[in-house]
């Protein structure tokens, strides 16, 4: 079974499983083929994060980290120097070294079977070919047309070949990055190892190695040394070069766990934000049934007061360094934040106290750019920059093995496209703070706190779902309530994904310019009326929006008694695909 935000990807990935492939090969070639179809959400130049079991160790999560640091040369003082006091959200000074391709390809080696060349051949063919443009891709690209127009013109030349912005269903091409692609597998095919011959092993290592170390780093540090626009407005070079590709490797991490109504839910650590969902759960597991029902006005308060605490210690505690997760998921802890919940809505930012940690509190901004233009997902400034949200993937082979991954980063409208490879950077250093004192702090070699989350759901000792959800700062947010519904409310995957979503926004963004809404709700209208009108007069400020706007969630999951496999995928857009036979 696959689920994912995008059918292409999804017919990609379960084509793999139907000619034997297990889930890592299907979920490595469906990430490739997001690269091209979902241009404006994610690209080989961004980052992301997996969890996934093996069908060998079903009760063990792990996580497949592909979040690059910070290069080497990005120093709150050179931000400074250039007149920045944010780092910016598009341009080459917020792109964190990239960590995507070596992260697939690091389990494409280790877990995969398949060859690097079939894996790639979906993505390299709908690169060359062609493939139909989604209204969102052209939206995104006309949000943007003037400044690749004035000031992008490397972007302009692959977006806009005509001198507009493509239409829906139009069909599009990247001879660029297949080109990239074409060079990694020749990078594969002619390897070879001194004693034994080459290997499916060391062939793939040959491929990584043309990306950190031969051309693609070469490509980038020649690139980035050219000053170009920035969200900020002003003209600036980048600071990665050649040797931080070399450095960044993508690795396997053990996830954070917390359980739940005797489920255990797996996260990644806290330089991402996943940890902030299980202190969601602990908060909410005191209660009882009714005040976890995401469909009552009941329930939908205790929530987002929940999500408010949560997300608060992310903003104090989380980043690339020693968290102190172990206190922020106690039970004694959690009692202490689930007392603060009234039935009031709270217009507060209200970290815990941690002994020994200093709780950071950002600069609380309230006002909003005023260059932002467009709706949906994502929203993209006249700049470039984006308030975020990504793409998903879900996979589970007949073996049992599953992964959930959510790629990010290097949006089209991140930086400027590098012509000869055909993608840009990413812009995940926008999540980091020029401040001194934040567990956050911009720094040389550490990572950036990802808003990259998937989740990955066991019992009784074997992995039973994998799920995620594009929407930056919101993933946990919607995964939440899923969660609540599939676990205490007896939803199907497909009946909680399908359900009415809400979420806070009364936090500070992970997005530049970091602002927050003191006590913000934004709710899909199907909540309904008398929903929407008891969280007003509880003093939630609650913004309405389409009934069927709100969440991305995809899923994937494994029976555990009769071993039967389901697929879930998100309706709206109707642009997520789940299938499988």
């Amino acid at each position: 079974m696959t689920a994912s935000t995008h059918w292409l990807a999804t017919a990609s990935a379960q084509a793999v499983l139907e000619r034997g492939g297990n889930a890592f090969d299907a979920a490595v070639a469906g990430a490739f083929v997001l690269h091209v179809v979902e241009p404006h959400l994610n690209g080989p130049g961004g980052d992301m994060t997996g969890l996934f079991a093996t069908a060998r160790d079903p009760g063990s999560a792990v996580v497949l980290m592909g979040q690059g640091p910070a290069p080497e040369a990005a120093t709150p003082e050179h931000y400074r120097a250039e007149g920045l006091d944010l780092v910016p959200g598009s341009g080459a000074l917020a792109a964190a070294v990239p960590g995507a391709v070596d992260a697939w390809l690091l389990l494409l080696r280790e877990l995969g079977t398949w060859e690097l060349d079939d894996v790639l051949a979906y993505a390299i063919g709908y690169a060359r070919k062609g493939h139909p443009v989604l209204a969102r891709v052209g939206a995104t690209i006309a949000a943007v047309s003037e400044l690749f127009a004035e000031h992008w013109p490397t972007s302009a030349a692959q977006w806009m070949p005509n001198g507009r912005a493509p239409v829906d269903g139009e069909i599009v091409t990247n001879p660029a990055y297949a080109r990239t692609l074409e060079r990694l597998v020749h990078a594969a095919k002619t390897s070879s190892h001194p004693d034994d011959g080459p290997t499916r092993e060391s062939r793939i290592d040959a491929a990584r190695d043309a990306w950190r170390t031969g051309f693609v780093a070469r490509e980038i540090d020649a690139f980035v040394r050219h000053p170009h626009r920035h969200s900020s407005g002003t003209d600036h070079a980048g600071v990665m070069t050649a040797a931080d590709l070399d450095l960044f490797v993508a690795g396997f991490e053990a996830p954070v766990t917390a359980t739940f109504r005797g489920y255990t839910i797996a996260k990644t650590g806290a330089w991402g934000q996943g940890p902030a969902l299980l202190q969601m759960l602990a908060i909410l597991e005191g209660f009882d049934d009714e005040h976890l029902d995401p469909s009552t006005a009941l329930g939908a308060h205790t929530i987002l007061e929940a999500e408010k605490l949560a997300m608060a210690d992310r903003e104090a505690y989380y980043g690339d360094r020693r968290v102190p997760l172990d206190f922020l998921l106690s039970a004694e802890y959690s009692a202490e934040r689930r007392s603060l919940i009234s039935d009031r809505a709270s217009l507060e930012f209200r970290p815990g106290t941690v002994p020994g940690f200093d709780a950071f509190v950002p600069t609380l901004r309230t006002e909003y750019d005023p260059s932002f233009a467009g709706v949906g997902e994502p929203t993209v400034a006249s700049s470039g920059e984006t308030r975020g949200d990504t793409c998903h993937i879900d996979v589970v082979d007949r073996w049992g093995n599953m992964i959930a991954a959510t790629p990010s980063g290097g949006w089209l409208q991140s930086s400027p496209t590098i012509p000869e490879l055909g993608f840009c950077l990413g812009s995940r250093l926008q999540m980091t703070w020029l401040e001194p004192g934040s567990p956050s702090t911009l720094t040389p070699g550490k990572r950036p706190r990802t808003t990259l989350t998937p989740t990955l759901v066991l019992r009784d000792g074997r992995a039973i779902a994998a799920l995620g959800s594009p929407g930056g700062d919101q993933q946990d947010l919607w995964q939440l309530l899923y969660l609540l519904r599939t676990l205490v409310g007896g939803y199907t995957p497909q009946q909680a994904i399908d359900a009415p979503m809400f979420h806070s926004t009364s936090y500070p963004g992970s997005f530049w310019p970091r602002t927050w809404e003191p006590g913000g709700v934004v709710a899909e209208g199907r909540l309904g009326d008398p929903v929407i009108d008891d969280l007003v007069a509880r003093g939630h400020r609650v913004t309405r929006v389409g009934d069927w706007t709100l969440g991305r969630i995809s899923a994937v999951g494994i029976d555990p008694t009769t071993g039967t496999l389901s697929a879930a995928a998100n309706p709206r857009g109707a642009q997520g695909y789940a299938a499988g036979r």
